[in-house]
């Protein structure tokens, strides 16, 4: 049986789509409230990682795990536990395999965990790779730092004898829960927001990322991480695409360093208002300012018949999906 944590979430969800369609049944776990969604094959277990017994119980009868649960924010409020709880979960789970020794694991880390350092900003871009070490850096969001730190946590299973594989997604795009994350970017396009940064990141579609979990999950492969990468593509160019699918003006301001800076600002004094949490914070702005290429070759030369779905395409599906829970 398979077993999905966080499968109640932005990645989760898609994966649980994909799991679906080859018919294979499994377990998926939900830390607070059971997703409405009723899928064939599909059992809901309300499990929260930070109990090691429950988790303990989740993994009953367990091959394979998929581990797609993390937080995500990057609200300043959140960093404090969003690092610790996402190391100790994957801690948890690295250790109850480890108890097994009868599961295998693909990870879900993040490109944020590859590192981010000043010789990748505005003055230029170095393409990163698996190869690439963490280094500290303002650049490192804390994020990112929850995410090298869950990852060392595989890392040690491994050395140890976890049969494991990593992913390195991009920024992922694709539908989800519009008011936050990186589906938050439609609506803060729809509202024609004016700004764009000459920043550089790369962009994944979520079902390629999930079609590229199941792909390294029923591989032989181990002891490796991949990063999942559709392209290296400007922020401007992105939100320009969205805007043209959504049939809105697309930003035309460009904002500078100085700028940047006062609009995170703003927007945070605006999210205290308003108790919402804003999607641009002093982390995502200044990263927004930087240029981060991802390399995907080494995916690709493992699956050479995998192909990434267009950008362009994403964006169409993500905007028609968009537009029509509005009506």
């Amino acid at each position: 049986m398979i077993l999905v944590t966080g499968a109640s979430g932005f990645l989760g969800n898609h994966l649980l789509q994909s799991l679906v369609e080859k018919r294979v049944p499994v377990r998926a776990l939900y830390n607070s409230r059971k997703p409405d969604t009723d899928l064939p094959g599909i059992t809901w277990r309300r499990c929260d990682m930070l109990d090691i017994f429950s988790l303990e119980e989740a993994l009953e009868e367990i091959t394979q795990v998929y581990h797609c649960a993390a937080i995500v924010s990057f609200d300043s409020r959140d960093h404090a536990k969003m690092i610790r709880d996402n190391v100790a979960a994957t801690a948890n789970l690295v250790n109850a395999l480890l108890e097994k020794d009868t599961a295998r694991l693909v990870h879900v880390s993040s490109v944020a965990a590859l590192g981010r350092t000043t010789g990748h900003g505005n003055s230029g871009a170095t393409m990163i790779t698996e190869e690439t070490h963490w280094e500290e850096s303002r650049l490192n969001s804390a994020y990112a730092r929850s995410k090298f730190l869950s990852e060392m946590e595989v890392w040690r299973g491994i050395a140890e004898g976890l049969n494991a594989v990593i992913v390195n997604p991009s920024i992922i795009l694709g539908e989800g829960d519009w008011s936050k994350g990186s589906a938050h970017l439609m609506e803060i396009v729809y509202r024609e927001f004016p700004w764009y940064t000459e920043g550089i990141n790369g962009w994944v579609d979520v079902k390629d990322v999930a079609d590229a979990m199941v792909l390294l999950m029923n591989s032989g492969l181990e002891e490796e991480r991949f990063i999942l990468n559709a392209g290296n593509y400007p922020y401007r160019e992105v939100f320009t695409h969205m805007a043209e699918a959504l049939k809105r003006k697309p930003p035309h301001r460009r904002s500078g360093k100085w700028m940047t800076e006062l609009v995170w600002r703003l927007m945070v004094i605006k999210s205290r208002i308003t108790g919402r949490q804003s999607t641009i914070t002093r982390e995502t702005a200044r990263t927004a300012q930087s240029r981060h290429l991802y390399d995907n070759r080494k995916f690709l030369e493992k699956f050479p018949s995998f192909t990434y779905r267009p950008l362009p395409r994403t964006i169409e599906r993500m905007a028609a999906s968009f537009l029509q829970q509005r009506q």
